[in-house]
């Protein structure tokens, strides 16, 4: 028999530590070659390490939420053979499994806890029941709404009162009893912050303490625009639905240009703006594990058919985990939607080192004055939050407002 350790190997993406999301092992499990041991978690990705080996766990070393330095012990390994505690290979890793977050293992059941005296239930007022209840009319009406028996409840002198039937309440005399419309009471839950659902936290933590964001909001009349969308969805063939978020990142590619602080990243370490000539579109994306980015390249050179694709490609990648870590960085600019939950207006959280963030929220119908009628106008408000330190306010209303000339002209949309 011989003790085989595990080194968490470098994966390649020049990091020093990662972070254990999920075990698929512990101690006294018997493993085979190639069998998955945890996953773990760089900045960029979740990496799934398999064991080099077959044999008995006797070591792991932590518990999920854990971090730990590259080149450290992840597992050791009884093995059958001699072993090698000094050098261990380095493992061969799958490709990384963007955004995956499997579930880990349910712990062990705790042990048994020794017998306790059955508790006592607490003291509570005496029922009395009376052979003929008095109460008054409204008292009686306010207890059938209830759902209250007087007969449960203890009265002040043979007449039951309203202070009766509130002390009757207040002590629990009536087990069982809920008001109607009362919510059941839950149990306290505590929940480990790890995984993606950590790196969410630090993210946008790092972004509101370094940042200094503002926020501007501007409503637009979307009426034309959603007629344009209905007239090409009816006429779309086999290409995909379209929804309004293609329109508006045409619309944003193409204000950009007499904007190029809007679509830049700030080093503030380095103390150095860069302000790119592409748009590599981050869009915020719900997913089971938590927020992720994915990014459109190039949205700029892409039509509303092509980026309508990308969208629904790149969503469906960071929801299932298979999008790739080059999919899931590398963004200039971001959007992000909430669709029919939109609100009224959004602050949107800056994805750093990006200076802003661009949050269209629902469409909503109102009526508006158009001259001296009254229309019914398709309206969505649209919010953005910019890093002061590098965009001015001047400089936020401004792209804005070029971006509502395009978006309530939407042939300008397909103008060169």
């Amino acid at each position: 028999m011989g003790k085989f350790t595990f080194k968490l190997p470098d994966i390649g993406e020049g990091i020093a530590e990662a972070e254990i999301v999920a075990w698929h092992v512990k101690v006294g499990d018997r493993i085979e070659e190639d069998q998955p041991l945890a996953d773990m978690m760089t900045d960029k990705a979740t990496v799934e390490m398999e064991s080099p080996v077959s044999g008995v766990v006797t070591a792991v070393a932590g518990e999920a939420g854990d971090v730990i330095a590259i080149g450290s012990m992840l597992v050791e390994i009884e093995t059958e053979g001699a072993g090698d505690a000094e050098a261990t290979p380095q493992p061969a890793v799958d490709a990384p499994k963007a955004g995956a977050e499997p579930i880990a293992p349910p712990p062990p059941p705790p042990p048994a806890p020794a017998e306790a005296p059955e508790p006592q239930p607490a003291e509570v007022p005496t029922v009395t029941r009376h052979a003929k209840i008095t109460a008054s009319p409204a008292v009686r009406a306010r207890a059938k709404e209830l759902g209250v028996e007087l007969s449960d409840v203890k009265a002040s002198g043979g007449h039951v009162r309203h202070a009766d039937l509130d002390a009757f309440l207040s002590y629990g005399a009536g087990q069982g009893y809920r008001a109607p419309g009362a919510s059941v009471k839950r149990a306290d839950e505590v929940v480990k912050v790890i995984g993606m659902r950590r790196r969410i936290a630090e993210n946008m933590a790092a972004s509101k303490r370094n940042i200094p964001h503002f926020s501007y909001v501007e409503e637009f009349d979307v009426t034309a625009l959603e007629a344009m969308r209905a007239d090409l969805n009816a006429n779309r063939g086999n290409r995909p639905k379209l929804t309004m978020l293609p329109f508006l990142i045409v619309a944003i590619c193409k204000t950009l240009p007499d904007f190029p602080m809007i679509n830049a990243r700030y080093d503030d370490e380095a103390g150095v703006v860069t302000r790119y000539g592409s748009v590599h579109l981050g869009m915020a994306t719900q997913t089971d594990a938590g927020l992720m980015v994915p990014v459109i390249r190039d949205a700029q050179d892409k039509n509303v058919w092509q980026l309508s694709h990308e969208i629904s490609r790149l969503a469906e990648a960071a929801r299932n985990g298979s999008a790739k870590s080059d999919e899931l960085s590398g963004s200039t600019l971001t959007i992000t939607s909430l669709g029919p939950l939109g609100g009224i207006a959004t602050t949107p959280v800056i994805n750093r080192p990006e200076v802003a963030i661009i949050g269209p929220n629902k469409i909503v119908e109102r009526p508006v004055f158009v001259g001296d009628a009254i229309e019914a106008r398709k309206l969505m408000n649209l919010s953005i939050s910019c890093d002061h330190r590098v965009v001015d306010g001047w400089d936020a209303a401004s792209y804005v407002q070029a971006l509502k000339k395009i978006v309530e002209t939407p042939v300008l949309l397909f103008a060169d």
